[in-house]
């Protein structure tokens, strides 16, 4: 099971750096800056570049949370929020889920899959079990998931109504 969670760790920490480098530089066949900052426009995130800019210190600072298995619950719920607002402001842009209609599928499951990290723990190979601080060790496991579920909804809740409010204002601009 510990190997299995430390693919896992590693593999949702490689797509959060990927994705956070691809706004902020460039790297991995990424818009970089300038052109996030657009596509983060037509989502709907305002200010845009700030919105970009934010995602990126969050993707970066949860794969870096996550690859090491320090503070891996922190890491999960910043992961699940940046993920639950990408993919919620891709459905409310395109109107459906699917990944091949321009949808939030991706994001969604990459959500989903650190909330999953916050009911298992980091696992032995982590720092968070080398040192003592997982937080799994003084609290029931379900307890822990359920704070980084709860976490990552209500950061990603105000966001996403944002998202929700500049798409429906500009729905109505151009009918």
């Amino acid at each position: 099971m510990d190997i299995g969670l430390l693919i896992l760790r590693l593999l949702i920490a490689a797509v959060l750096f990927a994705h956070g480098m691809q706004k902020a530089a460039g790297w991995f066949h990424g818009p970089g800056l300038d052109g996030a900052t657009a596509l983060f426009g037509k989502l709907g995130q305002t200010p845009p570049r700030a919105k970009v800019k934010l995602a990126v210190v969050c993707e970066i600072s949860a794969a870096a949370l996550l690859a090491s298995g320090l503070a891996t619950a922190v890491g999960a719920a910043v992961a699940a929020a940046t993920m639950l607002v990408a993919g919620a402001s891709l459905v409310l842009l395109t109107g459906s889920f699917w990944n091949t209609s321009g949808g939030g599928e991706y994001p969604l499951v990459l959500a989903a899959l650190a909330v999953g990290l916050g009911f298992t723990g980091p696992g032995a190979y982590s720092v968070d079990a080398v040192t003592g601080l997982d937080a799994w060790t003084g609290a029931h496991p379900a307890v822990t998931g359920l704070l980084v579920a709860v976490i990552a909804l209500i950061g990603a809740s105000g966001p996403i109504l944002a998202t929700r409010k500049t798409l429906a204002a500009r729905a109505v601009e151009t009918a």
